[in-house]
């Protein structure tokens, strides 16, 4: 902090319109003119409203000359006194980022001809130095930076900077601050510097996977890199880790598949990771005292220290994350990366904040942040350089890592042009990559029509949300634990039932209809937020034996696998995966958030039974319909009394899919033929040899069945 003795404060909220705040108590808040001085020279300042406000008179004033964000200025009263004037709420308007949009490519860290090049975008920065420090040495090097057009900052170093740890020292409002890189690649331990890394060392082959024609082909499996594999009976030998998530081969004490083999051997088609980008809440180097789902970013560009093997290495994460991302692709499975741009870990703290102080997060009609996210700040993705910077940083992962999808966390904070241009970069570069979102609608100060939400999704159509009436309706809401689903016979939930395994397209009725197309669906019962299915089964039947809850589970992850739309699936759901009650378990200990392993073994049966959902899925594309013309040409509901839910799919051969999640046997009639059981309360199998034969049939208590015409 620069000394400064103010009597009085003023700010900069429009180009031309400067706010004075004369306290009370300095001449009764009172002063007839106002100058504002640089350079030594003077201007009159006309003032165009004045009012008091609690224990201040306020002055809105009028400058009348270009404000110049390369120079500092002073106002001056007409008591002589004066103050530094202030970059206040001029950053948050339109002509603030008009002026200073920068479209470049070169951000951060760049190399030419043995000179390593640096840029930040400060506009409201009156000097900015680079702080250069070698790997494993105290001693730092300060390096001022010249400022370009655009608000640019930039100097080229003449030599090469490898392992060298870096920051940025801006001073802004008279105030020095020291911040990371935004741009950063690489960073130290627990993210306190940047690091100068060659990327192109760590570069290799892009993969040649098949493109994924239509989202609603994907099965999506979502874990988390820890919990993956920090069972002690994992069968992993670099167990909580990068390279652990990536082993290949691992067995359990039964001799079967664990980790990413489990993975492949299930079936699934897509593993969504939460987030891996750098983060906070654990100790890089003492990771297993502490564990965090990783919703707290720190750098949106570097890979996350607590997963690698040398978390002081900065090539050592890039080099096992990328690992981790090849070797899921050599099984011809892909990566969905779980990104947080919504929010910062904490926001005074945050590069955006010590950079461009109140640009990169919303505030509120007084002038304060605004919390839509619940963690104390909200992005403002509708402004251009931090639409930049997520679309930049998109880009990166894509072209750098080979993500094959993203994942975005409270996709609601963000708003619909961020969202669209990111699909454009998608496409762009990889044909094929996924976009999910959870599209709450969150009390962020952006109007209504601009938010990525689900009511906003025919502005969206190619990217899919999280469909949370899906989950509320199937197993009952989330929100409540108590709360009984269709699954669990609820008749009131029919209804939304019917609507939600079509597609959520208006089958029945086009007034409920909260999607144009199936694959902007993803449906789900479970994932990592919020109570389990078995939890919340315990909840709900507390004086239930254990075999009626695993009906019931089965029932509603059938209902995932079988229904139109994208499945989604959490890890462990198949073995009736259980966090021990927690419902928010995003930093509790690894007995709660672990994939138990010694489940799978004890119910093995379950797993077999959705892996052959999983196939069946795969193999008949009555489950995946592409588009809502194709569901209601093809589909007809069965009349089947309440709470049973039937329908008959007709293309080249007929399949009937029956849902009963009574506790009653159910007979009803089916067409003439014999029709395969692929699926009954027993078994699912796409080569079964079970035969119906048309007529009246039985339907078990808790079930499906999935019936092919013969």
């Amino acid at each position: 902090m620069i000394a400064t003795d103010r009597n009085f404060f003023a700010y900069l909220d429009e180009m031309k319109i400067i706010t004075i705040l004369l306290p009370l108590s300095y001449h009764h808040g009172l002063s007839s003119t106002f100058l504002i001085s640089s350079d030594f020279q003077e201007h009159p300042l006309k003032i165009i409203e004045k009012r008091q406000i609690d224990n201040n008179m306020k002055y809105i004033c009028e400058f009348s000359k270009d404000y110049s964000f390369e120079k500092q200025y002073v106002i001056i009263d007409e008591h002589g006194g004066k103050t530094d004037l202030h970059i206040g709420a001029v950053i948050r308007t339109d002509a603030f980022d008009e002026k200073f949009y920068y479209d470049g490519n070169d951000l951060g860290v760049t190399f030419h001809a043995g000179q390593t090049c640096f840029k930040l975008w400060a506009p409201t920065a009156t000097q900015v130095k680079l702080k250069l420090r070698p790997a494993n040495s105290s001693f730092s090097e300060i390096v001022k930076m010249k400022r370009e057009d655009r608000g640019i900052w930039s100097v080229t170093v003449n030599r090469e900077l490898e392992y060298y740890q870096y920051s940025f020292l801006i001073l802004v409002n008279q105030e020095w601050r020291e911040a990371t890189d935004p741009y950063a690649k690489a960073v130290s331990v627990n993210g306190e510097f940047g690091v100068i890394v060659r990327l192109e060392k760590t570069h290799r082959p892009r993969p040649n996977l098949p493109a994924i024609e239509n989202a609603v082909d994907a099965i999506i499996y979502e874990t988390h890199i820890r919990d993956l594999t920090i069972h002690p009976k994992s069968g992993v030998k670099n167990k909580g880790l990068y390279l652990g998530a990536g082993e290949l081969n691992t067995k359990g004490i039964d001799d079967e598949p664990t980790g990413l083999s489990y993975i492949k051997d299930l079936g699934i088609t897509h593993i969504e990771f939460l987030p891996f980008h750098d983060f906070a809440g654990v100790d890089e180097l003492q990771p297993n005292n502490e564990y965090n789902w990783g919703y707290n970013p720190l750098h949106f560009n570097a890979p996350e220290g607590s997963y690698s093997t040398n978390p002081a290495d900065p090539y050592s994460r890039i080099m096992e994350l990328k690992q981790l991302i090849d070797q899921v692709h050599s099984l011809g499975l892909r990566v969905i990366m779980d990104v947080v741009y919504n929010h910062v870990y904490i926001r005074e703290n945050s590069s955006f904040e010590k950079v461009v102080p109140g640009y990169y997060f919303r505030h509120n009609e007084i002038g304060l942040p605004s919390n839509g996210t619940g963690v104390g700040n909200d992005i403002a993705s509708e402004r251009k350089m931090v639409r930049k910077y997520i679309v930049d940083s998109i880009r990166y992962w894509l072209e750098d890592y080979h993500i094959d999808g993203f994942r975005f966390d409270l996709m609601g904070i963000l708003d619909v042009e961020t969202m669209n241009e990111v699909r454009k970069v998608c496409d762009s570069l990889s044909k094929g990559t996924i976009i999910i979102g959870e599209g709450w609608s969150l009390n962020t100060p952006l109007p209504v029509e601009q938010k990525a939400t689900i009511a906003n999704q025919a502005k969206m159509p190619q990217i899919a949300q999280f469909n949370d009436k899906y989950r509320d309706c199937i197993k009952g809401s989330s929100f409540n634990l108590f709360d009984k689903g269709f699954v669990l016979g609820n008749e009131h939930y029919v209804e939304a039932a019917n609507e939600v395994i079509t597609g959520s397209i208006g089958f029945t009725k086009q007034g409920l209809a909260l999607f144009n197309e199936p694959f902007q669906s993803v449906n789900y019962v479970e994932c990592h937020d919020n109570h389990t299915m078995w939890d919340k089964l315990i909840a709900c039947l507390p004086d239930a034996e254990d075999s009626l809850r695993m009906k019931y589970h089965r029932l509603a992850t059938s209902i995932v696998l079988l229904s139109q739309g994208i499945p989604f699936l959490h890890s462990g759901q198949e073995f009736f995966r259980t966090k021990k009650g927690d419902g928010n378990s995003y930093r509790s200990p690894d007995p709660i958030n672990q994939l138990d392993w010694d489940r799978k073994i004890i119910y093995k049966e379950n797993v077999k039974y959705i892996k052959g959902l999983i196939q069946i899925r795969k193999s008949l594309s009555f489950f995946r319909m592409r588009t809502s013309a194709e569901i209601r040409a093809n589909i007809r509901q069965l009349p089947l009394a309440a709470p049973m839910l039937g329908y008959l799919f007709n293309r080249e051969n007929d399949v009937i899919l029956l849902i009963n999640p009574s506790l009653k046997k159910q007979a009803i009639s089916i067409p003439e033929g014999d029709w395969a059981v692929l699926a009954d309360h027993e078994q699912a199998e796409i080569s079964s040899k079970k035969i119906l034969h048309g007529g009246e049939v039985l339907i078990e208590p808790v079930s499906i069945n999935v019936l092919l015409k013969k």
